[in-house]
């Protein structure tokens, strides 16, 4: 909206309303109960003096803070870092006194206080403007020092649009109430002295004032004077701080010459994280960072990869029958079927367990959630992908004093889109598995429904939830996620997954409440949350995305939903799958799969039972998918139809008497991945055999396309040349030697494979040049860095035990090979020096 349009309306409507503040929030409602708070009215005068006063003391102690730490940095971080957590807690009380103690006060005060108590004026005020002003986090070891390095090494422009959003919650939620004034607007960005940082300016005084105002190079005057009160209280706090650590120095000539320029120090590196990088770490000390730039080429590495698990989790449920089993049935114990009714009853599907009605809405839930899942992390990894050409193509054209490129903007909007649409699937995946998680279970029934084939279930609570307060806490954030209204918007769920993952890092009752799929779930949350967090705090321009989408948010959802109909199709189609669900229920024991055990006669044929199991209960599948409109299109039905190769035991071969070592069974040979896709036997006219024993030990293929026909595959393993010498060689000490010989274990008919730590696996991964990262959930990233290749790679961390079993690493094996072709041959043991 422009300004004449604002002004200009029929019989001057507007035009009274623009000269008459208060009738305006009168007829919007402003201090009735439920409705918007009633603001102070100001004066473009009072305004002024206020802002002059702030922006004055303000850039004192920006100077002031600036010169102590020229002069003192190095010891004010090496005496802070020898401090008690009590030491330090005196320190911060004595600059900041009454401050919050926990994470997040303005949380703790949103459940104290009732609506009407925020509505007649919040008491914990501070709590809502200062949330990051708090004992727990600043008195940790490293806060302050990154708080003061970055706070004196940045001007407090580059804070401004961050600082407001940090009390968004309080404003949304009422308990910040900023002063009005109309018509005007108040400058921040690029000003870095006291007389111009707050300039006011009437809409009147420049033609381009308004569009300021909207292009948020501006602000409105009320959330001008919050910015400016919040950065000098925090600019004041972080001074007093320093003359406290230096108590025995004289705090006034602290920034005086009688004291050297510490031209040599290295301060802390505000990338600096010790250990292995952990997105919740990063996330708590975002506050006390300078704001950074948005890294396309990092959100596109993330989103990459976890397409990529989702690849492999779609190959591993056709390829391995121990781990279908796994997911049918961790998805089997988070259905709300297994919850008791109000009358102690179970669900009327387990009556007629003829029907499969259960088992179907069990694998159709599996198949689309991955199918699904698969579809929308490769469309937001496109996105990115184009992101990062579109940044580098307008590069000339981002300024910090202009808008961004249509083209680009457009993009980003789309990309913000997409992922606020994706996040829909983990939080509807939360609402429906938190209440019947094992854990939770207890405390949760259901309304009987009215017959079998009603899939809506009605689920409440059982009187109170009676659990410890860290319990109450997690079920209060989960509920905030899983019911995705009023309360969502107000916290911000980013806001709310960063505050569930801190709490299950520090409370272990909490932690033991999750699950390791709830753990997996709440990690595809948090992926989307970066993503979100990332394009939020683009600034300056994110400030104004909210209205800019207005313009393009009809375009935007068509566009969604046509790109989104074919997949829409596929989930219909599966529908279907109840009559084939027998195929699937593991029950009847059909998918044992002793893969962990030695090697034996009746192993070997249990293990070939399973998986021609297996094959069939995919071969039942598969004409279901395929014949839904614009399957073929899909991300999954591309991966479908690649040229693949199933891994698959070999027949049972009586080992010949022989001293010396035992004859070892070969383990494996090659099964296309799917004869629907290849569509074999009505080109050949032969029915496929499931399984071949290899006339000789071959080395097989396990990434790319394959480069025999199709015909050719599905008869014999694809053999290729030995390519050893094309691939690295990791030489490694005896620890993470010893993961990589479990990881690519070659079974044998004497030994069986143990299991391997998580910290093993980390140090085994790092030891060959990847860096760590762990996201949230359960959900670790993997990134090359001393590596020749580029794609980075995603692993669960086990929960809640900290060992990975051997068929866990086993798939973990394969999906090293399959994105890097890795094997057991490339790792020896490194000389000791």
């Amino acid at each position: 909206m422009n300004r004449s349009s604002y002004l200009d309306s029929d019989d001057g409507v507007n035009q009274s309303i623009y000269n008459n503040p208060k009738a305006m929030f009168r007829m919007l409602g402003a201090g009735q109960p439920g409705g918007l708070p009633m603001p102070e009215i100001t004066t473009a005068g009072e305004v002024r003096r206020e802002a002059k006063s702030y922006s004055t003391k303000i850039f004192d102690s920006f100077h002031l803070l600036g010169s102590i730490l020229d002069r003192h940095e190095e010891t004010i971080q090496k005496r802070w870092t020898k401090k008690t957590r009590n030491q330090r807690l005196n320190i911060l009380l004595k600059a900041w006194p009454d401050m919050a103690i926990s994470h997040r006060p303005d949380f703790a005060a949103f459940r104290r206080e009732s609506e009407v108590q925020r509505d007649r004026g919040s008491k914990c005020r501070d709590a809502y403007l200062f949330p990051y002003i708090n004992a727990e986090d600043l008195s940790k070891p490293k806060t302050l020092p990154l708080f003061l390095h970055a706070r004196s090494r940045h001007q407090p422009c580059e804070f401004s649009f961050s600082d407001l959003g940090a009390c968004r919650f309080g404003k949304i939620s009422k308990a910040i109430v900023p002063k009005f004034l109309n018509g005007h607007v108040m400058l921040f960005r690029g000003r870095t002295t006291a007389d111009t940082y707050g300039q006011l300016l009437n809409w009147d005084d420049h033609p381009d004032a308004f569009d300021w105002m909207n292009e948020r190079i501006g602000t409105l005057p009320g959330e001008g004077l919050l910015i400016l009160e919040i950065q000098h209280r925090v600019l004041d706090f972080l001074v007093r701080c320093c003359k406290t650590i230096l108590h025995d120095l004289d705090s006034e000539r602290l920034a005086s010459d009688n004291y050297p320029l510490q031209l040599n120090f290295e301060p802390l590196s505000e990338n600096d994280i010790e250990g292995f990088s952990s997105l919740s770490i990063m996330a708590i000390e975002a506050p006390y960072r300078a704001p950074s730039s948005l890294n396309w080429r990092r959100l596109e590495s993330l989103l990459a990869a976890k397409k990529t698990a989702t690849e492999d989790h779609i190959w591993s449920l056709r390829e391995d029958p121990s781990y279908f089993v796994d997911c049918v049935l961790e998805y089997k114990e988070h259905r709300q079927e297994l919850l008791k009714d109000s009358h102690g009853q179970p669900h009327p599907v387990f009556e007629y367990r003829q029907d499969n009605v259960f088992w179907g809405r069990v694998l159709g839930n599996i198949i689309t959630s991955a199918y699904l899942s698969l579809e929308i992390w490769s469309e937001l990894q496109s996105q990115a992908a184009r992101l990062i050409e579109l940044e580098q193509k307008h590069r000339l054209n981002i300024r910090q004093d202009a808008s961004l490129p249509d083209e680009y903007l457009d993009a980003i909007l789309r990309f913000e889109h997409y992922l606020n649409q994706a996040a829909k699937g983990p939080l509807g995946l939360l609402k429906h598995s938190v209440v019947a998680s094992p854990a939770f279970r207890p405390f949760f029934e259901r309304t009987p429904p009215p017959d079998i084939h009603t899939p809506k279930i009605h689920v409440r609570q059982k009187g109170t939830f009676k659990v410890d307060k860290p319990v109450q806490n997690l079920k209060w954030l989960l509920r905030i996620l899983w019911e995705d209204d009023n309360e969502l918007f107000l916290v911000g769920m980013t806001d709310t997954v960063d505050e569930l993952q801190r709490l299950l890092e520090s409370e272990p009752k909490a932690n033991e409440f999750i699950s390791a799929f709830l753990a997996g779930v709440v990690g595809d949350l948090s992926i989307i949350c970066e993503c979100l967090r990332q394009v939020n705090t683009y600034q300056p321009w994110a400030a104004n995305f909210e209205n800019a989408v207005l313009d393009r948010k009809g375009d935007i959802t068509k566009q969604f939903a046509e790109r989104m109909a074919s997949a829409g199709a596929m989930m219909s189609a599966l529908k279907a799958i109840d009559g084939i669900s027998r195929y699937g229920n593991p029950e009847d024991g059909k998918f044992r799969y002793p893969i962990d055990k030695r090697r034996t006669k009746e192993n070997v044929e249990q293990l070939l039972s399973a998986e021609r199991n297996l094959d069939v209960f995919w071969d039942k599948v598969d004409p279901i998918t395929s014949r839904s409109r614009g399957f073929k299109e899909l991300a999954v039905g591309k991966l479908l139809g690649q040229e693949r190769i199933l891994r698959r035991t070999t027949q049972w071969i009586e080992p010949a008497k022989q001293e010396g070592p035992a004859f070892e069974q070969i383990d494996e040979l090659c099964k296309p991945l799917s004869e629907l896709y290849y569509n074999i036997e009505k080109r050949t006219g032969h029915k496929q055999e499931r399984c071949e024993t290899p006339k000789q030990k071959q080395k097989v293929k396990t990434r790319g396309t394959s480069t025999v026909d199709a015909t050719t595959a599905a008869s014999e393993p694809t053999v290729v040349q030995d390519t050893i010498n094309t691939l690295p060689t990791f030489a490694l000490d005896s620890r993470a030697l010893k993961v990589f010989h479990t990881l690519f274990y070659t079974p044998s008919l004497t030994a069986t494979p143990g299991e391997v730590s998580w910290t093993d696996f980390i140090h085994a991964l790092t030891s060959t040049g990847f860096s760590s990262e762990k996201l949230y959930g359960s959900v670790w990233q993997f990134s090359p860095t001393k590596l020749d290749i580029q794609r980075s790679i995603q692993f669960h961390e086990p929960h809640p035990s900290s060992k990975v079993p051997y068929r866990t690493v086993r798939r973990f094996g394969r999906r090293l090979n399959r994105a890097y072709g890795w094997d057991g041959r490339m790792f020896v043991l490194a000389e000791k020096k």
